[in-house]
């Protein structure tokens, strides 16, 4: 069965110290359903985008740490859902649950 990524997507300036409980119940019971529905494969959530490091190649070979996100965006991947669902419809019923209970934007992408 095909797998599929659900992206939350934050503000930068996002703090999770500023989620209501009513939120986090919501995320809850959304974890609960995938689990019981057998399509979740991982959940995970993500530091700040402000401890995030980036790597790069050089044209030379080497490569440069550098702090803080790789792209310099408004919005940051701050946590996702790894699913096995039957198609891309079935992905997105769970994206669209996902953007309710998150409160957020989600993106959802298959795996190759």
């Amino acid at each position: 069965m095909p797998q599929y990524l659900v992206a939350i997507h934050l503000p930068d300036d996002y703090a999770p110290c500023k989620e209501d409980d009513a939120t986090m119940r919501d995320i809850d019971v959304l974890n609960e359903e995938m689990v019981a529905a057998g399509v979740r494969l991982f959940v995970g959530g993500l530091n700040p985008v402000s401890k995030a490091m980036s790597v790069r190649a050089q044209p030379d070979g080497k490569l440069l740490v550098t702090d803080g996100p790789y792209l310099e965006t408004k919005e940051h991947i701050g946590g996702f859902w790894v699913l096995e669902a039957a198609d891309m419809d079935e992905a997105l019923a769970w994206g669209r649950k996902a953007a309710i209970a998150c409160r957020v934007p989600v993106e959802v992408r298959a795996f190759n």
